[in-house]
């Protein structure tokens, strides 16, 4: 059975640099990633389509931003590009939106699931861009995006929730991917926000993991760095850690949503005896797994 990983880039943004390493001082990451005269940083929205070629299916991970904000919205999440780039980005590796089979959300973070929707029209309400395509959620972040805390409601969008629930396609999980193939498993993270789901793929050829916001981009990959944006910081170290030593021992491709110019990597450890990226990628064109 083989499967071939693509990354897909979304629309992508900028967001405050002090937010996005939250417990990190600036002249710390501002090494990593420079910022711009607002202080904000550069970031991907980016999205991981598998085709599994023994069932002609193709599994999209994630669906980046988008581009469904209205236009002070946009301007205040640092989205830049105005045409829906996941669609394009689909669109040049031959990909129609029907041919989307299935998509598995790591959770309903406006930057991660912004895409299933069409472009903001004032004259035109938003819609699915995926027609046919089953959305797998975890139930717990299900929960989360329904029913939001104070600190995260901003997080959300309700006009998707909305139109998902009528598809008749959403999907709730606990903890399993069965319904999709039987390589694909994943870890649920609640150190971002509850129910964070990471899907594995494993076969015996290697494996490859979508980190979501548990490690958004190499830098995060040092185990003490957090954003401002997670729910619970020190839980979320305490769940990187095992995760990241368990990619380090087998060799596992880490497929990274945030990282401004890299889409993969694998991990290794540094002179310090800390973990780093090891063989960087800007792009997947069809990783065989």
């Amino acid at each position: 059975m083989t499967y071939r990983i693509y990354s897909i880039e979304g629309n992508s943004q900028r967001l405050d640099g002090g937010s996005m390493f939250g417990n990190a001082p600036h002249a710390v990451w501002s090494r990593w990633i420079a910022p711009d005269e607002r202080m904000r940083i550069p970031l991907a929205c980016r999205a991981f389509l598998i085709h599994d070629e023994a069932r002609d299916q193709r599994i999209l991970l994630d669906a980046g931003i988008g581009v469904f904000f209205e236009p002070k919205l946009k301007d205040r999440f640092g989205v830049l590009e105005d045409d829906h780039r996941l669609l394009e980005s689909l669109a040049a590796r031959g990909v129609a939106p029907d041919q989307i089979d299935v998509v598995i959300m790591s959770h309903l973070h406006f930057d991660h699931a912004g895409g299933l929707l069409s472009a903001h029209r004032d004259d035109a309400p938003l819609e699915l861009v995926f027609p046919r395509a089953r959305v797998i959620v975890n139930q717990r972040a299900w929960q989360r995006a329904t029913q939001p805390h104070v600190r995260d409601r901003a997080s959300f969008i309700p006009a998707l929730h909305e139109l998902l629930q009528a598809s008749g396609r959403l999907e709730l999980v606990e903890a399993k991917l069965d319904s999709v193939g039987p390589d694909l498993t994943c870890t649920v993270s609640d150190g971002h926000t509850p129910g964070l789901m990471l899907a594995r793929l494993q076969t015996q050829k290697g494996s490859a993991v979508f980190c979501a916001d548990l490690v958004p981009g190499k830098p995060w990959i040092h185990l003490p760095i957090t954003m401002g944006y997670d729910r619970f910081p020190e839980l979320l170290v305490d769940e990187k850690t095992p995760f990241i030593e368990r990619a380090r021992a087998d060799g596992t491709h880490l497929l990274l949503t945030h990282d401004p110019v890299h889409a993969s990597c694998t991990v290794g450890i540094d002179a310090k005896k800390k973990y780093c990226a090891v063989d960087p990628v800007e792009s997947l064109d069809g990783l065989e797994l």
